[in-house]
């Protein structure tokens, strides 16, 4: 039987709040990537949702030079957007990400 949604010990994901239930798809995100000088730096765990939107939305150089922490990632408007909208879901939601929004 999966986890019920509201077990206190799921961890949170630091980007939209819900819990990431063990039965959910999660992954870690490198607050500096990988090819930007974060190799062995910090990550933090996140649905893969999440994880997918922060891609789509910003290059990895604007990751390293401006998004290296989850503050600043919820303080983009358009992941800020994004939050509000899959706060709403289940914890265990999952959709395909639209792909790449980013300008080039």
């Amino acid at each position: 039987m999966p986890d019920r949604p509201d077990n206190p010990s799921d961890p949170l994901c630091p980007l939209c709040g819900r819990p990431i239930p063990r039965h959910a798809r999660q992954s870690l995100h490198h607050l500096v990537p990988k090819l930007r000088g974060g190799k062995g730096g910090p990550t933090v765990r996140l649905h893969q949702i999440c994880h997918n939107e922060i891609h789509a939305t910003l290059t990895e150089t604007e990751l390293a030079r401006d998004y290296a922490s989850i503050d600043a990632l919820r303080d983009h408007p358009r992941l800020a957007k994004f939050i509000a909208w899959v706060s709403r879901r289940p914890p265990d939601f999952h959709a395909r990400s639209p792909g790449p929004r980013r300008r080039r």
